[in-house]
């Protein structure tokens, strides 16, 4: 197997900037984060694109008894993405799909509320939005948020990861109005693979990223 790419994910970030240089500086700019494990990455790149950040919550759908396989996602603002293909594939009836729905809903909003503390959502009407990831393995977490995104306003969507699966990141294109994977190997073996650490990233870490930027960001505009 090849070396990791990155070492951690704030050098992942950094490495993403570096690939997003022609936004720097840009009006109307929002970057996006997907916690837990976008954060760090989505802190370096709007630090390096004198951007404002914030968060954009979505969760995955886990197939039940193999939960790191995705039907599908959902989003903030009640979006729902799913794979109908894999859902025919395994006959998963609709009642365990609401099933791990609702589930995933109440954790959707205890993030919500643990990392916002009542603080809305940034306006993204007339934006340019940079939704940023650690990764892009099947991209149904990705999709729901860009769905919800475009719903939300923004003018235009650009999906930036530092390690994807070429084809997912290809199927991007026709979903986004730009894509920036920083990198695409093959064969993928997934996202975590291409990283020397990938521990899992705190609650705690993610609120304190966010009071960083927060601090930073009249500095940033």
């Amino acid at each position: 197997m090849e070396r990791a790419i990155f070492y951690d994910r704030h050098d992942a970030g950094r490495r993403l900037a570096a690939k997003l240089g022609e936004f720097v500086g840009q009006p109307n700019l929002l970057v996006l984060a997907l916690p837990r494990g976008g954060v760090p990455v989505g802190y370096e790149v709007a630090r390096a694109l004198h951007a404002p950040f914030d968060l954009f919550l979505v969760r995955k759908l886990g197939v039940p008894g193999q939960e790191e396989l995705a039907m599908g996602a959902i989003a903030s603002g009640g979006v729902r993405v799913i794979n109908r293909q894999l859902i025919q594939s395994l006959g998963i009836p609709p009642s365990v799909i609401d099933a791990v729905a609702e589930e995933e809903q109440r954790e959707l909003e205890r993030r919500e509320q643990r990392y916002r503390e009542g603080w809305p959502l940034h306006d993204l009407r007339g934006k340019t939005v940079i939704l940023v990831d650690d990764g892009l393995a099947t991209g149904a977490t990705m999709a729901a948020a860009v769905t919800e995104v475009y719903t939300l306003g923004a003018a235009r969507v650009v999906v930036a990861v530092p390690i994807a699966a070429p084809e997912i990141c290809e199927a991007f294109e026709t979903l986004a109005d730009r894509v920036v994977c920083a990198d695409t190997p093959s064969p993928f073996w997934g996202v975590g693979m291409w990283y020397t650490d990938f521990s899992q990233t705190s609650d705690e870490e993610v609120r304190d990223l966010l009071a960083r930027a927060a601090e930073a960001q009249g500095e940033w505009r």
